[in-house]
């Protein structure tokens, strides 16, 4: 709606109150994967002697208000807090409209026609007025352009608030913690990996994807990240860069620890966190490590397609071996012209060290598979067997080594293979099939179900 609701009054927040000074102002941002941040602020408060109110009002508007917390840190054990409250019943034109229902405005149409009288109602496309003389409608697409308002009706705010009414026994002065947790805010990792010309190692970086969107700026705070899966009993209801492919080293600039059971990713300065941005900040330097690609065919799942992955262990004599946060990965190849082409993209889960990576890129043009169940056998009542034959066929210029994955239920035996085989988990096994250049391989086998 482009009509203008012009609002002629002037607001004195903290007239008769205690007021946050911002001479000392200290901010800690700790930003976890989940939807959520912690704020904490250590400010300097003029205090009254005796009950007061304080008011805070650059706060975000998606805060968890049950999770405000309030202490003196100057004179704790006489700085008692009696009451705290969230206002954030925030102006707007329909909340205007609504407060001045049977009391008197001023409506402006257009030409400048000037409308003045009671306002009976209001339904978001019209309003009825009483003019004193007779009754009106007057439609907000047609006939008015602004509105015109004494003043602010009690209650409405311009910002969300926290409120505090506190008892104060010790000196005016004193430096206060305030600390909240809030929803709009999270992280996440975004690798940037450059694949050598031999595709048997990988140049990886690591950049922070920063989205604050708590309805509150943090200006020149201590950040921090915490990598993990928090549980929380209930969470509140209320965009995205690219990571860039950029390859040059840098310094490490966050400080990494162990923290509980999670970690937490330390900013070694101060950074603002602006509201609706998405920042981006390098979390660690370039690194290269071992990587190996694979070739897997789930003919259950993916039809004729053979899957392209790489696969690269998270330990320190491949390179790496540090906590990986959970995040996308994005891979990158130079062409015969040096030029760095994208080649495919995957997200991995948090991942310790010392443990495998394997990301799916796409699916290989020159090789296809063909799944076929070709027997059933039924046992007896609780037994039966079923032949399974899986045709893979390379139409690249080299051989390959392609993973074949089956999924079985139950309580199952291989009776017969024409390749070995691995067991991945109860219901998972895996042969790895050579399939030579411009070549087809058959890969058989017999299944035989319990239950």
């Amino acid at each position: 709606m482009k009509k203008l609701c012009n609002i002629l009054f002037s607001v004195l927040f903290c007239a008769a109150a205690a007021t946050a000074g911002q001479e000392e102002r200290e901010i800690s941002l700790t930003v976890y994967n989940s939807n959520l941040g912690l704020v904490s602020e250590v400010r300097q408060l003029s205090l009254k002697k005796g009950t007061s109110e304080i008011k805070i009002t650059d706060v975000p508007s998606q805060i968890d208000a049950t999770s405000v917390f309030f202490q003196s840190l100057s004179d704790p054990d006489r700085v008692a807090v009696l009451e705290q409250n969230y206002q954030y019943d925030l102006v707007g034109a329909s909340k205007l409209l609504e407060r001045y229902i049977d009391q008197n405005i001023k409506a402006y149409g257009a030409g400048g026609k000037v409308y003045e009288g009671k306002l009976l109602a209001h339904d978001g496309a019209g309003i009825v007025l009483n003019t004193g003389s007779n009754i009106i409608t007057l439609r907000l697409t047609d006939n008015l352009q602004n509105f015109e308002f004494p003043n602010l009706p009690q209650g409405l705010i311009t910002r969300p608030t926290l409120l505090w009414l506190v008892d104060n026994q010790g000196p005016v002065s004193q430096k206060c913690r305030i600390s909240y947790l809030t929803a709009g805010i999270s992280w996440h990792a975004e690798y940037v990996a450059l694949l050598a010309a031999d595709e048997k190692t990988l140049e990886l970086g690591a950049w922070v994807s920063l989205e604050n969107n708590s309805g509150a700026s943090f200006k020149q705070a201590r950040l921090k990240l915490v990598a993990g899966d928090i549980n929380r009993a209930q969470a509140p209801q209320r965009r995205y860069a690219a990571a860039k492919a950029d390859f040059q080293s840098a310094s490490p600039q966050f400080e990494e620890e162990r923290f509980f059971e999670y970690h937490l990713y330390t900013l070694q300065r101060k950074a603002t966190v602006a509201n609706n941005e998405v920042k981006q900040i390098s979390l660690f330097p370039n690194t290269k490590t071992d990587s190996k690609k694979l070739f897997t065919y789930d003919g259950a799942s993916s039809g004729k397609k053979v899957a392209v992955q790489l696969e690269f262990k998270n330990e320190k004599g491949s390179g790496l071996g540090m906590p990986l946060p959970a995040g996308k990965i994005r891979v990158y190849k130079k062409d015969e012209g040096q030029s760095q082409q994208f080649v495919g993209e995957d997200r991995i889960d948090h991942t310790p060290k010392d443990e495998k990576v394997r990301i799916t890129l796409g699916s290989a043009f020159d090789i296809v598979g063909e799944r076929t169940p070709k027997e059933y056998k039924r046992i007896s009542d609780r037994t039966q067997e079923q032949t399974v034959e899986v045709k893979l066929r390379n139409h690249k210029n080299e051989g390959v080594e392609i993973i074949v994955v089956e999924h079985l239920s139950g309580d199952w035996e291989i009776k017969s293979k024409t390749h070995e085989f691995k067991k991945r988990d109860a219901q998972t096994v895996e042969f790895k099939v050579p399939v030579a250049k411009d070549g087809e391989t058959v890969l058989s086998y017999t299944v035989r179900y319990k239950w």
